[in-house]
Parts: structure tokens; sequence; C-alpha cells
């Protein structure tokens, strides 16, 4: 059987900072394409569960040690990177201290949810309004509100 072909799996981890008034979370503004703020986040690394990758990528990106408390959502649309298909897994986590911008991002900023910037990478602003959902009511993301029928899937991925 050929090795089948899939997207890239990355982790993301919006953080809040339980040190600051208002829990702030941390953004980052990306050194490499595609520019923009953006959630911390990165690939998985092939051997590594995906929550070992949030934390890993928290403290490559912002120098934060973080205790994930929830995964807010899984997010697939084949268009939210333009590099590529890549699924990330989303996770709500704490910390404390001041993060400290490295690896690919070029700086880090904290930002209130009224006061987020305009110019967010990937589909980020679509999580975000998401995490708001969550924050104001403890919910994570609903599933999407497009079902799949047997009917949509192509037939060379329909298992006989």
């Amino acid at each position: 059987m050929p090795k089948p072909i899939t997207p890239l799996l990355a982790a993301d981890i919006i953080i809040e900072l339980t040190d600051f008034p208002d829990r702030p979370i941390v953004l980052i503004e990306r050194a490499n394409p595609p520019y923009g703020w953006a959630i911390p986040g990165g690939f998985v690394d092939l051997g590594e569960i995906v929550e070992q990758a949030a934390v890993r990528e928290a403290q490559e990106e912002v120098n934060l040690d973080v205790r994930l408390i929830a995964l807010l959502g899984i997010y697939s649309d084949p268009s939210r990177d333009a590099r590529g298909h890549t699924v990330t897994a989303v996770y709500v986590a704490e910390a404390a201290g001041t993060p400290v911008a490295a690896d690919d991002a070029k700086n880090c900023r904290l930002f209130r949810l009224n006061e987020l910037p305009e110019l967010l990478a990937f589909d980020h602003a679509q999580v975000l309004a998401d995490y708001k959902k969550y924050r104001e009511t403890g919910q994570v993301t609903p599933l999407h509100n497009n079902p799949v029928r047997v009917s949509d899937i192509p037939e060379r991925l329909v298992i006989h």
C-alpha cells in the first residue's frame, strides 16, 4: 500500500498570562512568511505528541513554561495556510512571567482581547474569535456547521 499524502500537523498555543490584570494573551510577530501577528506555535516533530509540541513551541518562541488547560479546537481548512495544507490543534494555556521573542518570532507582545492587531497570519482571526467565545462561555469551539455526507466524499476516498 502506498504511503498516504496527508496535511502537515501543527500545535498552536493561546497563552494567558496569569500574573497580569485581565489575563492578556501573547502573540508573536512572525519573522518569516506569512508575515503578521500570530498565535505562538509550530509543527509537531516526528515521535512527539501534540501536547508536547505545544509546550515546546511556547518555550521556543516566547520562552514561557506553560500549563495546558484546554483544547480549543482543531482547524483544518486547506486554505488556512498559504504554504500548504496544515492542520493545527489549538490549545489554551496559562503561564506567568515575561515573554521573550525567540526562534522564528521577530517580536512578541501582550494583547487584551479588545485590542488585537489587525494583521493576523493564517486563520488566527477566526481562532481568536473562537477563543473570545471560550473566554465568555467556557465552551470550546463547536463543530463546523457544514456536515459532511458520504456522497460529498470523492469516490477515491470512500472505503468499500
